[in-house]
């Protein structure tokens, strides 16, 4: 007999009414509380190449679970986990993943949960079959429609860290320090140290997780070395910018390090007078791409959406943002990288500055309504 499903519309029609606020609700820790204790087996699935958001995330929910009497747990991904900020939390912290395996959400036994946490659609960004039942949504991203039997989706909230704190804060039990360290670390690292995207409840689950986690740990975890060919991907962002007026768009050509794209985007909008950046490059047999953006006209999350979502997968915050795109026709173009990067370069590019709605001079473009 499948897991019963009947809940579904109604958290969907709760999650609308609640996405523009940050507030935990009152029932949600209780409703999440009896989910997990009247079952047996919790599978957390991280999103593809997770981030310390992500993994923290996972890490808190493992924590609840097993307080409510969960035994078997499990954190899985796909992708890689090549940030090495992101190498350096699993490693110190020692956080157990398990690569993704289809057979593990794919008819299972209705005691055994499915959660996702820092993303909440089958098939987008995971490798999750599109339809599969999930049983737990907890996200901060911009989602319609999120199909769970119990979902927490607040896209005002600044960090889904921030929400698993919450959780841990309402239900009777308190983070050991190794779970508070990463909560606190994932906070900070998806507020840029409370500089992007902060909401008053990311200052009070900070307050909260500093009496129990290790500072020392979180300073180690904050400056981790940097490799050589994140580096060079970042040189790369740099030599190959392009700015019209307040936005910097640039490729960085073929990387093994698909994390050194945010961190690239993350740095060139230090530049003066940039607003807005964009990096992107060609990472195995897609395009990935990386947005930032500090200006208030401009919402980066719409604008790689409506570049990209007729022939990939885009989107996110209004500050931040990134998506995915199949080389598909490009690459029956050329085998040559170079060649390949150019007319790529072209067609981004072009989408991009269409989305944004202005010129390669930097001139606003305007449009008929």
């Amino acid at each position: 007999m499948p897991p019963d499903r009947s809940v579904a519309t109604r958290a969907v029609d709760h999650t609308q009414q609640m996405s523009s606020d940050t507030e935990l609700p009152m029932n949600e820790p209780q409703q999440l509380w009896e989910l997990l204790g009247s079952n047996e087996t919790l599978t957390i699935v991280c999103h593809d190449n997770p981030d310390p958001d992500c993994l923290a995330s996972a890490l808190g929910l493992g924590t609840i679970a097993a307080a409510a009497g969960i035994d078997e747990r499990y954190i899985c991904y796909g992708g890689e986990i090549s940030h090495q900020q992101n190498r350096a939390l699993v490693n110190v912290l020692d956080i157990e993943l398990e690569p993704f395996c289809i057979e593990t959400v794919r008819n299972r036994p209705p005691e055994n949960l499915v959660a996702f946490v820092d993303h909440s659609v089958p098939g987008e960004n995971n490798r999750v079959p599109p339809g599969t039942d999930i049983d737990i949504v907890i996200d901060h991203h911009p989602v319609d429609d999120v199909l769970a039997r119990f979902v927490d989706s607040r896209e005002a909230v600044g960090a889904t860290a921030t929400m698993l704190t919450e959780y841990i804060r309402a239900l009777p039990m308190e983070p050991t320090a190794r779970v508070a360290t990463a909560l606190l670390f994932a906070i900070r690292r998806e507020t840029l140290d409370f500089l992007r995207g902060v909401t008053t409840s990311e200052y009070e689950a900070a307050a909260y997780l500093h009496e129990f986690s290790e500072p020392k740990t979180v300073r180690k975890l904050s400056a981790p070395a940097v490799t050589s060919a994140t580096i060079d991907t970042i040189a790369h962002a740099i030599e190959n910018r392009q700015v019209a007026g307040s936005v910097l768009i640039s490729q960085v050509g073929r990387t093994s390090e698909r994390d050194a794209l945010p961190q690239a985007a993350d740095y060139l909008l230090n530049l003066e007078g940039i607003e807005t950046t964009i990096v992107f490059g060609l990472v195995e047999d897609t395009i990935q791409l990386s947005a930032r953006s500090t200006d208030p006209r401009v919402n980066v999350g719409t604008v790689v959406h409506d570049a990209f979502d007729d022939v990939g997968s885009a989107g996110g915050h209004r500050e931040m943002a990134g998506g995915t795109i199949e080389l598909g026709i490009f690459s029956g173009y050329t085998t040559d990288d170079t060649q390949l990067m150019g007319i790529v370069d072209q067609v981004i590019t072009a989408r991009l500055l269409n989305a944004l709605n202005i010129d390669e001079s930097g001139d606003a473009v305007e449009r008929d309504s």
